[in-house]
């Protein structure tokens, strides 16, 4: 069942970050034709603000899937110097403070979009972009994040607690310089 789950979960975080790529790709396009613009006295405008926008949605959505394939950074200098075991206590206490930072970021990201929506929030900016039309997908990507985070924390806890250290660590471990080597 474990694994049903973390399979369910890289696949998903796989097309969103074809999807995320995509829009990341289309983002450098329309800034690269604004910049060919400029040499001819001409410009779309705005590239810097719609940018930041794909910027902050691509690094909501995007850390979900960084965090399955183990791309987050940690400092393990005290994970290396324990058995098995061990390395699995500290795994689980790190999952556990980033599902619960994670979750702490969604719970605080829901009032910005709330008031945006609230009050039909635009940018400064000469676009008056609508706010809720950036921060909804920007709050998604964070709930989805910290709902990726709490899942594989529990899949880990479950292997943990079956004593399947190599299974829990190959989903919540460190991609350490050895590993790297290889």
């Amino acid at each position: 069942m474990e694994q049903q789950v973390l399979s369910s979960l890289r696949t998903a975080n796989h097309w969103i970050a074809i999807a995320i790529g995509i829009m990341l790709l289309a983002c450098a396009a329309f800034v690269l034709a604004d910049i060919l613009l400029r040499q001819v006295g001409s410009s779309f405008g705005g590239t810097d603000e719609i940018s930041g926008y794909v910027m902050a949605i691509a690094t909501s959505w995007g850390m979900s899937y960084a965090l399955l394939e183990l791309g987050h950074v940690r400092i393990d200098i005290l994970r290396a110097r324990v058995d098995r075991a061990g390395r699995a206590v500290f795994d689980l206490f790190a999952m556990l403070v980033l599902s619960g930072t994670i979750t702490l970021i969604a719970i605080r990201s829901w009032p910005v979009l709330a008031r945006s929506l609230d009050n039909g929030s635009r940018a400064n900016t000469p676009l008056e972009t609508p706010l809720a039309l950036v921060q909804t997908p920007w709050f998604a990507g964070w709930v989805w994040f910290a709902l990726v985070s709490w899942l594989t924390f529990i899949v880990a806890l479950m292997l943990v607690l079956k004593k399947d250290y190599s299974a829990s660590e190959q989903i919540i471990g460190t991609f350490g310089e050895e590993d790297s080597a290889r």
